[in-house]
């Protein structure tokens, strides 16, 4: 946060948290920067939200390392606020998707999981390479889009940048940002506490304690803890999956002696023990020449299948995650003379996931398979930015990432694994391989941008951005253990899924520029109008597992530097007395030496590639309107067109590599990118009235739609993720009661029960797994702010 958001004065609003009104959206409600505000200038009491609303209220953001309304910043942006995420129940990352356009987020556990915007960046499982879209938290970067799947908890503020990002953001992005704003020490008390209970034995708790510790220091801590049963039956031992629990802190501490220096300290511990990303059947894939090679296998093996739309699995081992991360950072605002403002950001975090996945089936093809890893990232960032009001106004600065990572992969193969897996009798039966993995990250840039006033009404921004940066790494496999002594093809296919290999020494050094032309005309007092072009650049990667290696050699473990052009055209507008918002834009992206996640059918391995060119071209916007007192009507959406300029050599479908005479690639150019849908809308809806005793009651509704997308790169017909939309809906009644207010509401997600996939994967032998999203769940939530 900016110097002067921690110094700002504490409004009512800000003294008390307005309680929640329980629902977990399909829309993004108020997620352009604005809120309800009462109409008359007279001061809302302390925690009671003002119900006689008529009006849209300015939401400040430091999107530009400044303060500013969100509606004078000339890029396309979704802001959600805190109190809107706890309004909504979206308290996950994943959830996200169902908030704003534009945006899908790939999850099936903290390392398989991604963000992408704009159709760009969806490549999980990347312990080689950083995002195209940045995670930030407090100012700091996440190098890995696992470090932010914990529960959102205490938020000040989201936003969501649209493409290419760098000129004033710390790591370079190709794709965009998701900047996450926690909620500061307070110098008045502040406490907080919550319990929601819902079905699938859903229980979840939270609780925030926030004042002053004397006049120069204050504090604030925030914890909470979820646990779930979980939504999946395993029909094997009756255990339902897709549950467990997670739990955290944080800890912070703001120190501010003047008006001219503060310091905030974060500290921070999240976990997680759960059986998250349970997949189920999603389709045994291709029959050709009348056989299915999945289904064939299976029964060949002993294995019983089941219907996975019907929230079953029928697993023989176990399915489960454990996650540790944390971490800890130091902010320091100095106002220095002219008012110049000198920020420091120091950081440092860890992340250790352990996974133990079952092979899909009820028998032993594998006993236990996945990979582990432990990361360590290291920060710092200065930046200097000049007086505002001035004819030029600039921000410069410096900034250093670091990492250090170490994988385990590992595959503990059971006696039906040459059944399954199709190998001669004897490869991989009862056989045990381990890899591992690591790599070393140093990355350097300095970046400027800085806008020229020239009328005024009309303003030009020009930003640029220097990156160096060097990866070293180095990947093997151990020589397999067990299984019986094979010769001839048993023995070469054993080589070739669990041979022992030795990488050697990888080495990458890059250097990657960014720059950003921006042009923003106030067309009337109420109305901007902007266009930009941009360019941004993220380096390449290393895959860390073994892979085709041993054939192709070392190089293919090297991932390219992916290059994106950007052109935006847009307005932002303000209208009927404040009471409508209406933001649109299109945007045309082309993106060169795309990053992304591909399957190696032959040794079933996914690994990163460069995918040829992209194009993403296509239109948003998101609008707010207050038609009478309390009642507060949200509509946006997206339409987006990503597709494959050039992708000549990807991986061919099941229905293509499993026939006759199958090619060893094909050619996917024209292509829609995976995971994108090309239509997105989301509507929402909340009115409250005050009763005359003086309590308050709320209902809201939502809805979302996303049309269909492509499951996996290599397109299959039968790997294509179905549209669907999601109802919710909420009620509930508010009060005050001694110096405080309680909130107590009932809420329904997905009300009609819609079963819907978000994710899915490449299963083995032509077929297909997926990600199930929430079933229909009731709940209900206490609050108590005091």
């Amino acid at each position: 946060m900016s110097p002067l958001n921690l110094a700002s004065p504490l409004t009512p609003r800000r003294l008390k948290r307005l309680p929640l009104a329980l629902l977990l959206a399909g829309s993004a409600s108020w997620t352009h920067g604005y809120a309800a505000e009462a109409e008359t200038p007279a001061p809302v009491p302390a925690g009671k939200p003002a119900a006689n609303s008529s009006q849209l209220e300015t939401v400040t953001v430091t999107t530009r390392r400044r303060e500013e309304s969100s509606q004078d910043v000339p890029t396309p942006m979704s802001v959600v606020s805190g109190q809107n995420l706890e309004t909504q129940r979206v308290y996950r990352i994943q959830d996200l998707q169902q908030l704003v356009p534009s945006v899908n987020v790939a999850y099936m556990h903290a390392r398989q999981s991604s963000v992408s915007i704009r159709g760009l960046g969806n490549n999980p499982a990347s312990d080689g390479l950083e995002g195209s879209v940045g995670l930030y938290i407090d100012n700091v970067y996440l190098g890995r889009p696992g470090m932010a799947v914990f529960d959102l908890m205490d938020i000040e503020q989201l936003e969501v940048l649209r493409g290419p990002q760098g000129t004033l953001f710390g790591k370079n992005t190709t794709a965009g940002v998701i900047n996450i704003s926690t909620r500061a020490p307070t110098f008045t008390p502040e406490r907080s506490i919550e319990t929601s209970v819902g079905e699938d034995g859903y229980f979840q708790t939270k609780g925030t304690i926030s004042g002053p510790l004397n006049d120069q220091l204050a504090g604030r801590f925030s914890a909470y803890r979820t646990r779930s049963d979980g939504d999946i039956k395993n029909e094997y031992d009756g255990h339902d999956l897709n549950g467990g629990s997670r739990e955290g802190f944080r800890a912070q501490m703001l120190f501010k002696p003047n008006e001219d220096f503060n310091l905030r300290w974060i500290g921070d511990y999240n976990e997680e023990d759960s059986s998250a990303g349970t997949r189920v059947l999603y389709n045994t894939g291709p029959t050709i020449n009348g056989v299915n090679l999945y289904q064939s296998r299976a029964n060949a093996a002993g294995a019983t299948l089941v219907n996975g739309s019907h929230r079953k699995v029928n697993l023989d081992n176990d399915q489960h995650v454990t996650v540790h991360q944390g971490g800890t950072s130091v902010e320091a605002n100095w106002t220095l003379p002219s008012d110049f403002t000198l920020t420091s950001i120091s950081s440092y975090r860890f992340w250790n996931f352990t996974p133990r996945n079952d092979d899909g089936l009820n028998v032993p093809a594998s006993y236990n398979a996945g990979v582990s890893v432990e990361d360590k990232q290291y920060s710092q960032e200065f930046r200097l930015a000049s007086p505002k009001g001035e004819f030029f106004d600039y921000v410069v600065g410096a900034y250093y990432f670091g990492s250090d990572l170490d994988n385990k992969s590992f595959a503990y193969y059971g006696p039906q694994a040459d059944i399954w897996n199709g190998t001669p009798a004897g490869a991989l039966a009862n056989v045990t391989s381990v890899g591992n993995g690591h790599i070393k990250t140093d990355s350097f840039a300095l970046f400027a941008q800085g806008t020229w006033h020239l009328t005024e009404r009309l303003d030009f921004t020009a930003g640029v951005r220097g990156t160096y940066e060097e990866k070293n790494a180095w990947v093997t496999r151990n020589a397999p253990v067990g299984g019986a002594s094979v010769t001839g093809a048993a023995a070469t296919a054993r080589r070739g899924r669990a041979g022992a290999y030795d990488s050697g020494d990888l080495n990458q050094y890059s250097s990657s520029p960014s720059g950003l032309l921006n042009l923003s005309y106030r067309i009337t007092d109420d109305v901007l109008g902007y266009a930009t072009l941009s360019h941004g650049e993220k380096s390449g990667g290393v895959n860390l597992a073994v892979g085709s290696a041993p054939v192709a050699g070392a190089d293919s473990l090297l991932i390219g530097t992916e290059r994106a052009n950007n052109a935006e055209l847009g307005f932002k507008s303000t209208l009927w007395d404040h009471r409508l918002q209406l933001n649109a834009n299109v945007f045309w992206t082309q993106v060169n030496a795309y990053q992304t996640n591909a399957y190696d059918a032959e040794n079933r391995v996914q690994y990163l590639t460069n995918a040829g060119s992209v194009r993403s071209r296509g239109v948003e916007f998101e609008s707010t309107v207050i038609p009478l007192r309390g009642l507060t009507l949200n509509i946006n959406g997206s339409y987006n067109d990503v597709s494959y300029l050039s992708y000549k050599d990807a991986p061919c479908p099941p229905e293509v590599s499993q026939a006759p005479g199958a090619p060893a690639s094909c050619d996917l150019s024209g292509h829609q990118v995976v995971g994108a849908s090309k239509w997105i809308g989301n509507a929402n809806g909340e009115y409250k009235w005050n009763l005359d005793n003086g309590f308050e009651p709320y209902v809201t509704a939502s809805y979302a739609f996303r049309s269909k997308a492509v499951g996996t790169v290599e397109d299959s017909d039968y790997g294509q993720i179905p549209s669907y939309a999601v109802v919710n809906f909420s009620t509930g009644l508010r009060g005050d009661f001694n110096q405080g207010q309680w909130d107590v509401s009932l809420w329904l997600k997905n009300a009609f029960d819609k079963t819907y996939y978000t994710t899915l994967w490449t299963g083995g032998n032509g077929g297909y797994e997926g990600l199930l999203g929430t079933p229909r769940t009731l709940g209900v939530t206490g609050r108590y702010d005091f």
